[in-house]
């Protein structure tokens, strides 16, 4: 019996904030997990990230394989998946842009975006990512993040590794570099990765990661690698009681021996008429 990709997600408004501006998708059907993390004013934020994860969601269901990047370029480099994966996300972008720049409403409006993508055939977990919304991988209790932030700390700490701990407190935080939106094109940053059976990946926006540990998420993650909406809510609660100064949003997904559970689902996805 082969692998299969089972998820569960949960979104929060947080303790800080009004509206909840991130949003996630689970599609099961073609093994593909998202998380966004909306911004711009007068919920604009809210807007820019229902459109990315439907306009992702809409082109994987729609794409037929002899046009699955139209009207991007195909990576010779890269694997069917990898291309399709990339491609729905820039889609996604140009419609924000669009947007955007047609309405004053919605001028400046963007958001992160992280997914990833299983593809059962080559047994290849696909990530790719937009912004500081991030991909971690728990394997056997241990914690590894496949994403590395576009933020203007990360830059700045590329640039000068060896930057006093006292000048790091000082550099802005919670700038990011990149989003969807921002421009008419974007850099879509990818890894690929191959699950083991039992790996729980897990997608979530800064609100959960700027309010728990990398250490935290493990351990909640291994805890409860059975029941993963639990897990979900666990790590959610927990970026609460530490603030919850942001929204906060977890999707887990984990490797595991098809049949073994089906996948769950609850609390701020998107879903998508039809």
């Amino acid at each position: 019996m082969g692998l299969k990709a089972i998820s569960a997600g949960l979104s929060d408004v947080g303790r800080q904030r009004e509206h909840n501006e991130d949003m996630y998708m689970l599609l099961p059907e073609h093994s593909l997990f998202l998380v966004c993390d909306g911004m711009g004013g007068h919920r604009a934020g809210d807007v820019a990230s229902k459109m990315a994860v439907a306009e992702v969601a809409e082109f994987f269901k729609t794409a037929q394989s002899d046009d699955i990047t139209w009207p991007f370029p195909f990576d010779a480099n890269k694997s069917e998946d990898e291309n399709k994966l990339i491609c729905g996300v820039k889609l996604a972008n140009r419609r924000i842009f669009d947007k955007a720049l047609g309405s004053r409403e919605y001028h400046g409006m963007g958001t992160t975006v992280v997914g990833i993508l299983y593809g059962e055939k080559r047994n290849q977990t696909y990530v790719a990512h937009v912004g500081d919304s991030r991909c971690y991988r728990v394997r056997h209790g241990v914690i590894k993040q496949l994403t590395r932030d576009h933020s203007l700390i990360n830059e700045y700490l590329q640039a000068m590794p060896e930057l006093p701990s006292e000048q790091r407190e000082n550099l802005p935080k919670n700038v990011i570099t990149r989003a969807l939106g921002m421009h008419d094109t974007v850099q879509v940053d990818t890894k690929v990765d191959v699950p083991h059976a039992g790996d729980i990946y897990v997608l979530c926006s800064d609100g959960l990661s700027g309010m728990i540990s990398d250490q935290e998420i493990a351990e909640i993650v291994t805890m409860h690698a059975n029941d993963l909406q639990l897990a979900a809510k666990q790590l959610v609660d927990r970026a609460n009681e530490h603030g919850g100064e942001d929204n906060v949003t977890a999707v887990l997904v984990k490797i595991a021996d098809e049949g073994a559970l089906i996948h769950e689902q609850w609390g701020n996805e998107a879903t998508l008429p039809g």
